[in-house]
């Protein structure tokens, strides 16, 4: 065990109040501290990353009786001796040993008070400190349903710490935590002392806490979680119901996000139209219609089926399913070498890979860690959520299918998802048995209980990541869509040509797509798909603004008029370019390729930086490539073999 060298205790005289304060907060993984964040600063956060690390540091404040309160969430950890990247970050924090971080004026142990026995063990280690500090007895609400109560002033006796009872979820007891907080600086130290080193000690000493504060109902009393766990975490129910629920979120991104995205495309063509109107022809008029509005603006129609996904993992998240989807994924993912904690990270990549990938931090095994860190790219972000709808909704029928309660569209979207999820698993069990041989650790994973989601913690979880999303469609897919217009326009054709299709032929895209047919005429792609993949691995949503920018889509066409356009465009020799096998051949390409930057840069630091971290990208890259390539052309000649002609 990590040796801790503990600062002096300090004395118990007053001190005076500062001008300013810096709190953490520090609890245990699920202990709700992220919601008591929330609470406490409301939107007025930022995000970024702990000095010389990539363990992300969430930010924001408060003002209370004049005095700024900056708030630090601290990752979640277990005791002050760290196993993993993110809670030997949060040690060093506590223990003022973090190099570039503010020394915490106030610590705020976050205990949830459901499972108090399991979090007082790190909250005593913290109270030991003798630093200035206030226990948030968390999720208070939850202790009617299980019959059991907290004796709040007995507890605030054993502990010697200032104790204020909170829920986060509905804003009861913040401002009684933000007036502790102010005072915190002023009282006498926490007087908390196990008395004796060792573990077993500590655990007596919580022993004794517990049976002078808790009043606990009749043992064997089930609980609502109980009750519903008894399906949800059934061997046999238990994958049926994680297939379920994915099943209405697939379905729901169609069928729900159908009239949003409808009025987002009117939107769209609007401001096409304005454009048009409102400028006299040139290239000004052009880089704005066919560049700027059909490029990012085709983009952002499918802004609703993205939030819709990120409600649904945030309600999972709120609602405490996701434990119990990686407790129930277990068995299926440790014949691949994984546990269901590397479960967490991977459902997270439905969302973005980016965050994905730092959540697997908390996998205290190095190679089990690296393992998840390669395969999660493969699972489908919301950023192949565009290409995957654009052509589904061109080639695809939408025919209902399972007696009306599904359609063939989202049922193709949900193979897509499983596909990559598979995929991942595939290759995890690859490099787990070569390059990343050793065994598999057991899981051991803490559930919290089930709670209804809180509204308004969701609408700043969806907001949060549909604001990534909108800055990169302001930004990255901004600036591709402004190169690939210049480059389809650039340079002017030497013959008098004026047809569109060769002008664009003869301008640099065009050059560099005849240069990239040869590779990609085997999976039945021409040119111009060529050109759009390759310029998508900035970031993959810049397929659909390549192919709105290729086709001219800034003449402010109706809705669906970009898949219209697709279903009737055609190659060099007259052929139709897109058929259902080759859309279902591309969908199977971007399902494994590896085409984001912002993914390729987070793995390179989370791999170690340096000669190590560009050998673990390489491979990575390459791997992945080289089975998209596969994927979509057996996909592409087994259709043919088949006898689908495609057309």
């Amino acid at each position: 065990m990590t040796h801790i060298t503990r600062p002096a205790r300090a004395t118990s005289a007053p001190r005076p109040r500062p001008h300013a304060l810096h709190v953490v907060l520090a609890g245990n993984p699920n202990a709700g501290k992220s919601t008591l964040f929330n609470a406490l600063t409301g939107l007025r956060q930022h995000v970024g990353n702990f000095p010389g690390v990539t363990v992300e540091r969430l930010e924001g404040g408060f003002t209370y009786d004049d005095v700024p309160v900056t708030v630090t969430d601290l990752p979640g950890a277990y005791s002050l001796s760290p196993e993993s990247p993110d809670e030997r970050i949060a040690v060093d924090v506590l223990l003022g040993r973090a190099a570039g971080v503010r020394h915490a004026d106030v610590i705020v142990i976050v205990v949830d008070a459901d499972n108090i026995e399991r979090h007082l063990y790190f909250a005593s280690e913290i109270l030991e400190l003798g630093r200035p500090t206030v226990v948030a007895l968390n999720r208070m609400d939850r202790l009617a349903a299980t019959g059991t109560r907290i004796d709040i002033p007995e507890l605030i006796h054993e502990l010697g710490a200032v104790v204020v009872p909170v829920v986060a979820t509905k804003g009861e007891g913040i401002e009684h935590l933000r007036r502790a907080i102010s005072l915190a600086p002023t009282l006498p130290p926490p007087s908390t002392l196990v008395g004796a080193n060792g573990a077993n000690a500590r655990y007596a000493w919580i022993s004794r806490v517990l049976d002078a504060c808790v009043i606990r109902p009749e043992r064997g009393a089930r609980t609502p979680s109980d009750r519903v766990d008894r399906v949800a975490l059934h061997p046999v129910t238990g994958p049926l119901v994680f297939v379920g629920l994915m099943l209405l979120v697939f379905q729901a991104m169609f069928s729900w996000s159908r009239p949003l995205m409808q009025a987002i495309q009117s939107l769209v063509g609007g401001a096409g139209n304005a454009v048009l109107a409102g400028l006299p022809a040139g290239d000004l008029r052009s880089l704005l219609a066919d560049g700027v509005v059909a490029g990012v603006g085709n983009v952002l129609v499918f802004l609703p089926q993205i939030t819709i996904l990120f409600l649904f993992i945030g309600v999972l998240e709120d609602s405490g399913y996701m434990a119990r989807a990686a407790f129930v994924m277990d068995r299926f993912m440790r014949p691949v070498g994984l546990h269901g904690r590397s479960f967490i990270p991977l459902i997270s990549g439905y969302a973005c890979a980016v965050p994905a990938i730092l959540g697997t931090r908390t996998i205290k095994d190095d190679k089990q860690r690296l393992a998840t860190i390669i395969v999660v790219p493969m699972i489908s972000c919301s950023a192949r959520l565009p290409v995957y709808t654009l052509l589904i909704g061109a080639f695809v029928p939408s025919i209902a299918v399972a007696n009306g309660w599904l359609n063939l569209q989202g049922l193709t979207l949900l193979l897509m998802y499983v596909a990559g999820t598979v995929g991942a698993l595939a290759t995890a069990a690859l490099f787990r048995q070569t390059l990343l041989r050793a065994p598999t650790r057991a899981l051991i994973l803490e559930l919290p209980p089930y709670s209804l989601p809180n509204a308004r913690v969701i609408a700043m979880s969806v907001w949060q990541r549909v604001r990534v999303f909108l800055k990169r469609a302001g930004t990255v897919i901004l600036a591709a869509s402004v190169l690939l217009w210049a480059a389809s326009h650039f340079p002017r054709p030497a013959s008098a040509d004026s047809r569109a299709e060769s002008r664009l032929s003869q301008s640099a895209l065009g050059h560099v797509g005849h240069v990239l047919e040869p590779a990609v005429r085997p999976l039945g792609y021409d040119w111009k798909i060529g050109v759009s993949i390759v310029s998508s691995f900035a970031a993959r949503e810049v397929f659909v603004s390549s192919m709105s920018t290729i086709y001219g889509m800034g003449d402010g066409s109706e809705s669906g008029a970009l898949q219209d356009r697709l279903r009737t465009a055609t190659k060099d020799d007259g052929t139709l370019a897109y058929t259902p096998l080759v859309a279902i051949s591309l969908m199977a390409f971007y399902v494994f390729a590896l085409m984001c930057t912002s993914t390729v840069a987070v793995t390179f630091r989370e791999c170690g930086g340096g000669a190590k971290g560009l050998a673990w990208i390489v491979l990575q890259f390459t791997f992945m490539l080289a089975l998209a390539y596969g994927a979509a052309l057996a996909v592409y000649h087994g259709g043919l073999a088949a006898g689908w002609t495609g057309a």
